[in-house]
């Protein structure tokens, strides 16, 4: 059974240490732990310390996620869903507005979570720049199914 996976990169509007800043990482604890008790989250990456191989443009403060899930349309929900879905209505407060809309997330399907890892999230995030969505490396408006094919999330 495949598993997905998911790279998120964004950049706080103020220093880590700001009150907006510990706001939003307040929240995001209660973003993983509805994370973890929906069952489907299978393994989340510690950032701490991610050698990130470029720098992503502007001038806040880098965030990023690596988390593995159960299935495409798991994930999916729990996007567009709870406290997750509040934390995306509220990105404006936290995270640098997107001026020239960088890509904030990819997704692609693994085999084995071992095969995950921060190198291949950059990877990923790089091949779907430079080329686009495929079957590598997708975001939820391009999806593709394990097989390869596309598919439409709902």
């Amino acid at each position: 059974m495949a598993l997905i996976a998911i790279y998120t990169v964004g950049r706080l509007n103020q220093p880590y240490d700001h009150p907006v800043s510990r706001d939003f990482y307040e929240f995001g604890y209660k973003v993983m732990r509805q994370a973890y008790v929906s069952g489907y989250l299978i393994e989340d990456f510690s950032s701490e310390a991610v050698p990130n191989p470029k720098e992503e443009k502007g001038i806040g403060y880098p965030v990023v996620t690596l988390t593995v899930w159960e299935s495409l349309h798991s994930l999916y929900r729990f996007t567009y869903s709870g406290k997750h879905s509040q934390a995306l209505r509220n990105r404006s407060r936290w995270m640098e507005p997107d001026h020239e809309k960088h890509l904030s997330y990819v997704v692609w399907w693994t085999e084995k979570v071992k095969d995950v890892s921060w190198e291949e999230a950059f990877k990923r995030y790089d091949y779907y720049i430079q080329h686009g969505p495929s079957p590598f490396a997708f975001d939820f408006k391009h999806a593709f199914d394990e097989k390869g094919d596309t598919c439409v999330l709902t």
